[in-house]
């Protein structure tokens, strides 16, 4: 038990600040929102506007028991992956899983060729954003400030290399 108060506080692999608000601190583990974060507060028994810091460490085991088993406490529409293809079951992926699976995912696009898999490989954004002035790579196109026109016109046109 510890009544003093942490400054860095790891839950999920994840390290969180003391000073913020346990449901606030929670939403900074990747693949859990803010409202994910109340939800799992709240089945925890433990109060959402407390501060992570100040937590015991039975309370600090209950969110990490919540956050273990998000599957079976909350129904399927709160979940970050709904009938995954690999498995076809709902589950909610945190942390390194997370970016494990959207990394699967995008490969598995790739595999397949899929219009949006072809986008990730170019390197291309993938969501149907506009990409006639966004997205670009290189230096900019078309547009060219007026001094650097005149800088440009005034300085001789230098002689090729081997002609003198």
């Amino acid at each position: 038990m510890s009544s003093s108060f942490r400054h860095i506080v790891r839950i999920a692999d994840a390290d969180l600040k003391g000073e913020d608000k346990v449901a606030y601190a929670l939403s900074n583990i990747r693949g859990v929102g803010i409202n994910m974060a109340y939800a799992i507060t709240r089945t925890c028994g433990v109060d959402p506007e407390g501060r992570v810091g100040l937590l015991l460490d039975s309370d600090l085991k209950r969110i990490e028991e919540g956050l273990s088993t998000i599957q079976s406490r909350f129904p399927p529409r709160m979940l970050n992956r709904r009938k995954d293809p690999f498995t076809g079951k709902d589950v909610h992926l945190i942390g390194s899983d997370l970016v494990v699976g959207m990394k699967s995912d995008i490969d598995l696009m790739r595999k397949t060729k899929s219009w949006k898999g072809i986008r990730h490989s170019l390197g291309l954004k993938v969501r149907g954003q506009c990409t006639r002035t966004t997205g670009r790579f290189g230096t900019a196109v078309g547009v060219s400030k007026k001094s650097a026109v005149q800088q440009a016109q005034k300085a001789p046109a230098a002689a090729p290399a081997g002609q003198a």
